[in-house]
């Protein structure tokens, strides 16, 4: 598993895209379930987070059925822990569970590149 992170806007879908050229990318803010367990590379996938809770799935252990299901699967998300907190209670709680979620991911990924102003950069290479 390898990792693109970074803010929004930040050039992360370019980056990816360019480093991993003819890879079967899929938008985590269309894709079910069947379809990220089988994904080459996934944009988006806060958006996949996101929309999993809006349909009130659990998604506490999504970070290990991914690893299980998927391990060599390339993640491209936002980082959305950043900035104010938000007000709404949902908000709140979808911003915790992408960073635990990631934090997880994080740790099992071979390599996590964090990309500002389109420039990406190594934090993680085992």
């Amino acid at each position: 598993m390898k990792m693109i992170i970074g803010g929004a806007f930040q050039g992360k879908a370019s980056l990816a895209e360019k480093k991993y050229p003819g890879l079967n990318w899929v938008n985590g803010e269309e894709a079910d379930w069947e379809t990220v367990k089988r994904a080459e590379g996934i944009l988006n996938f806060h958006a996949f987070i996101r929309r999993e809770m809006q349909k009130g799935k659990n998604v506490s252990e999504l970070a290990e059925q991914l690893i299980s299901c998927n391990p060599d699967v390339i993640l491209v998300s936002d980082e959305v822990g950043y900035g104010v907190v938000p007000i709404d209670a949902f908000d709140r709680a979808y911003r915790e569970t992408v960073g635990r979620i990631c934090t997880k991911l994080a740790a099992y990924s071979s390599e996590v590149t964090r990309v500002v102003c389109g420039i990406g950069m190594v934090i993680k290479h085992d």
